[in-house]
């Protein structure tokens, strides 16, 4: 007998399936990472592979709305922060590129974080929405990891305007579109029905101007860790030069007899 994957299991935050796909969205990019590090020769393969997951789910998506007859703005058009993300980390993980790797970087590890930990999803798995929303947010977010952990890729001071700028445009046009097509695209136009960090806010329109600040801060503590390394790699070298001054100093120094 076939298996009915349309049957519906109600979503359990933090059951059992949920925990598994958190717990897979961060040890697949550890595990490929260190395989990289082991044999850089890897890295492109595994770039590529990480696209191709991207992709295919992608795929999946479009081919279950038309399937199941959700055919829709709210369905059809890529205007979630979570797609945006995702579309970064594709072009990123097919041609490595500064610009498009800093976007995914700070949008996978801020919306799409707050997605796969507090999703608004109703199915459990083996649902096939449950599947693919999984594959679509822990496949950013493992993405992003790997390109830090496997392919030594890092934001730099200049991206944190970058990025904000980026966001900001995304603040102006999404509304737009929301307004357009009577969605609710980032959910700018109300918060979501299932619990998320958005019910510790104020009402509309206060808790975007909210969450706009909370961008903010989340940006440059996703830049703290590297700017720690910064500092201590910028003071263990000037260190190092002031001892070399010294020594210097030293061998030149005339000695009275």
């Amino acid at each position: 007998m076939d298996y009915d994957w349309t049957m519906d299991r109600t979503f359990v935050w933090f059951g059992p399936a949920h925990i598994a796909a958190i717990a897979l969205s961060f040890c697949v990019p550890l595990v490929l990472a260190a395989f990289a590090r082991v044999n850089p020769r890897l890295t492109r393969a595994i770039r590529l592979f990480l696209a191709g997951e991207l992709i295919a789910t992608w795929i999946l998506w479009y081919w279950l709305i038309v399937a199941r007859g959700w055919v829709s703005a709210g369905t059809l058009l890529p205007m979630d922060l979570c797609s945006w993300a995702s579309i970064a980390a594709i072009v990123t993980l097919i041609r490595p590129s500064q610009r498009s790797f800093e976007l995914a970087y700070f949008w996978a590890l801020t919306g799409t974080l707050q997605a796969l930990v507090t999703p608004e999803l109703f199915y459990d798995f083996p649902d096939l929405r449950f599947i693919v929303f999984f594959a679509f947010h822990g496949g950013a977010i493992a993405s992003v990891l790997f390109l830090v952990l496997g392919a030594g890729m890092r934001p730099y001071p200049a991206s944190i305007p970058r990025v904000l700028a980026a966001s900001l445009v995304y603040l102006v046009v999404t509304p737009a579109t929301n307004r357009i097509f009577h969605t609710n695209f980032g959910y700018l136009g109300t918060k979501p029905a299932r619990p998320s960090l958005l019910d510790l806010m104020g009402p509309w329109p206060i808790y975007i101007a909210e969450v706009a600040g909370l961008g903010v801060v989340l940006v440059l503590i996703l830049y703290l860790p590297f700017y720690i390394v910064d500092t201590m790699k910028n003071r263990k070298r000037l260190r190092s030069s002031a001892e070399g001054e010294s020594r210097k100093k030293a061998l030149h120094f005339p000695v009275r007899r």
